[in-house]
């Protein structure tokens, strides 16, 4: 699975995780975020961009339980929660957010 950002062509497996997280961009975010039948807002790039710099900083993308208790840590415990996180991401916060954020596939995630 490809996506198609302003005449690109960006690669994808075929669950859909960007090859090469150099590509990633906003705009292909937004592309992703449409394959995934979201609507992006405030929130949703609010961890999205809490993810790209988890990531940068551990090389590894947070497994659900992680990214929950890293987001309450720094954003407080209104937003570092399961159904907060499940609001914003239904088909599961790690999995949706990582893809959106041009990550690879959190481990542990099936």
């Amino acid at each position: 699975m490809d996506y198609d950002v302003n005449g690109t062509t960006i690669a994808a497996d075929e669950e859909g995780y960007i090859t090469n997280l150099s590509e990633w961009s906003k705009e292909l975010a937004d592309v992703i975020a449409v394959n995934e039948k979201i609507d992006m807002n405030e929130e949703h790039w609010e961890v999205v961009n809490f993810l790209r710099d988890y990531y940068e900083e551990y090389q590894i993308a947070p497994a659900v339980r992680v990214l929950i208790k890293s987001v309450k840590k720094t954003m407080g415990k209104e937003k570092g929660n399961n159904k907060y996180m499940y609001e914003l991401f239904p088909y599961g916060p790690a999995k949706q957010a990582c893809k959106i954020a041009g990550l690879p596939k959190p481990t542990g995630c099936v």
